[in-house]
């Protein structure tokens, strides 16, 4: 009974995917003749005898390979995923279209000198090998099959051979031992050209590298810019929803207290205590507003919104603002944040009297400083409760850098250089 069960596996086994991976080898096969059909043809119309026919007889299929190499890596590319649905990541695009480019910088870039390594010598030696599972699968198969030849041949030929069967029996049995041997020789052969084709034709290890961290940049970006476009709707979503309705609830309230005026003083003073809740809680909204993503900055720019940061602190600041260009949305929310939690601190730690502050662009970078004559002392790792450590994660989400100087006894002077090409 466990005979019965484990002889199936037993038989079968060893050809588990042995299809998919002859297929891929024939596939080799004849990508490969069809280079050695271009490198014979000038071979097959005329044998060329002067030095000169010779050298142009290899030249210029030589030269046709190389150019081309990238429908080669293509053809190698299809046939790996197609047959053994391993995909072969594509290296710079400089590799890919050399005639974008110029066939000579795609001669000199690495990914090409390691696909040509491929299809003049690796793939080559592989497709040997094709040719030989190929050669031993017929043979296997011939041999397997023994019995049913003998059983084609004249009854005048089993007569003549006396003990054919005893031979037949070995022959067989070897021919299955082929097959199992040449069904493992496959699947090596595939993983080997696989991992070949991965070093040769796929990116190296630096540019697999380099691709994932632009591609985690690029996310990166992607999520800042996302959660800047959230602030902008939780602003919009403000401004026109929950502050219309208690400025809405502020007015009614003022236009109770001054036209009821015959209610009991307790009611007076209870309207009265709303009405000044009311504009507190505006206030504080129009701060957290301010705070997300200002109206003027979207309309105005980036000048317009720190003057109007500048002019609501009670310490005189003077802002000098030169832009060729407007940042980036991102950027300029950035910028605008940093400005504005700096001036904050200013006025909350520093016990300054005054602040300064600069915003240059130059060369693709936009250079904030500011600075204060106060007490000093500030700690850019956030640890005394300036919040200094929040400004320099906000600076690092845009790839910009956040310095801070402020020895005891002041004065305290921020730097930040942000990106902001076009």
């Amino acid at each position: 009974m466990h005979f019965r069960a484990w002889q199936p596996a037993l038989l079968r086994g060893p050809f588990g995917g042995a299809g998919r991976a002859t297929a891929f080898h024939f596939a080799g096969i004849a990508i490969q003749f069809g280079v050695l059909l271009v490198l014979a043809l000038p071979w097959i119309y005329f044998v060329p005898s002067a030095m000169w026919a010779v050298t142009v007889a290899v030249a210029v299929p030589s030269a046709a390979l190389v150019l081309a190499g990238p429908l080669l890596t293509r053809l190698q590319r299809a046939r790996f995923r197609d047959r053994l649905g391993v995909v072969v990541p594509a290296p710079p695009d400089l590799a890919e279209r050399p005639g974008r480019h110029g066939i000579r910088q795609w001669l000199r870039s690495p990914q090409g000198r390691r696909q040509l390594r491929y299809h003049l010598a690796v793939g080559p030696l592989y497709a040997l090998g094709g040719v030989l599972v190929l050669t031993l699968w017929a043979a296997g198969a011939a041999a397997a099959s023994i019995y049913l030849w003998l059983w084609a041949t004249p009854w005048q030929w089993s007569t003549e051979n006396a003990g054919y069967s005893v031979r037949g029996a070995c022959v067989t049995a070897a021919g299955v031992a082929v097959l199992h041997a040449t069904a493992w020789l496959t699947d090596r052969l595939a993983r080997w050209d696989t991992r070949a084709a991965n070093v040769l034709l796929g990116p190296s290890r630096e540019e697999e590298l380099t691709r994932r961290v632009a591609d985690l940049a690029e996310s990166r970006a992607s999520v800042v810019d996302a959660a800047d476009a959230e602030r902008r709707r939780i602003e919009r979503d403000l401004h026109d929803g929950a502050q219309q309705r208690l400025v809405a609830l502020a007015v009614n309230l003022g236009i109770a207290r001054a036209t009821l005026g015959h209610l009991p003083e307790e009611a007076r003073k209870v309207i009265d205590e709303a009405h000044r809740e009311a504009k507190a809680a505006i206030s504080e909204l129009n701060d957290l507003v301010r705070g997300l993503h200002p109206a003027v900055l979207e309309d105005r720019g980036l000048d317009a919104a720190l003057s109007g940061v500048a002019a609501r602190l009670p310490i005189p600041v003077r802002l000098s603002a030169h832009l060729e260009r407007r940042p980036s949305p991102t950027v300029e929310a950035v910028a605008y944040f940093v400005v504005s939690e700096a001036l904050t601190n200013v006025v909350k730690h520093a016990q300054a009297s005054r602040a300064d502050v600069t915003v240059e662009q130059a060369r693709g970078t936009l250079l904030i400083t500011i600075a204060d004559d106060g007490v000093g002392g500030a700690d850019p790792s956030g640890a005394s409760g300036t919040g200094l450590a929040g400004l320099a994660k906000r600076v690092a989400s845009v790839d910009g850098v956040f310095s801070c100087r402020s020895p005891r006894g002041g004065p305290t002077v921020i730097t930040v250089e942000l990106p902001c090409a076009p």
